[in-house]
């Protein structure tokens, strides 16, 4: 069975920082891209970051460039996204994601997904 769990989320002061993990299980992590999104109250989901499964090969949203690091270990079967320098506008739910094609992050368009854990920056 195809699972993704992420943790990491809280409330966080403006300018903070947070470290969400995605910890799979159920299939191979080696031979999928791993995405993170979020959504915002009251907004449609997004793309945040992505990572490829093949070459390695790093996506952000620009909203998040610099700020944000997407990594993997597939040894742990985990993925993390560490987000820095906080704003409220990035508040939000963010899920983790997996797809045989890292293509399908740019629209949303992955097959398996976590929960969600709640991100919160609020002074």
């Amino acid at each position: 069975q195809v699972q993704l769990e992420e943790s990491g989320g809280g409330l966080v002061q403006p300018g903070g920082s947070l470290r969400l993990s995605c910890v799979t299980s159920g299939f191979n992590l080696d031979h999928y891209a791993v995405g993170w999104f979020r959504q915002a109250p009251g907004k449609a989901r997004e793309e945040v970051a992505a990572i490829d499964n093949n070459d390695g090969k790093l996506y952000y949203n620009p909203a998040v460039t610099i700020r944000f690091t997407i990594s993997r270990d597939n040894a742990e079967n985990t993925v993390w996204l560490q987000m820095n320098d906080l704003k409220p506008e990035d508040t939000g739910v963010y899920f983790c994601a997996a797809d045989p094609k890292v293509s399908t992050w740019f629209w949303g368009g992955m097959k398996s997904w976590g929960k969600g854990t709640l991100v919160n920056v609020s002074s």
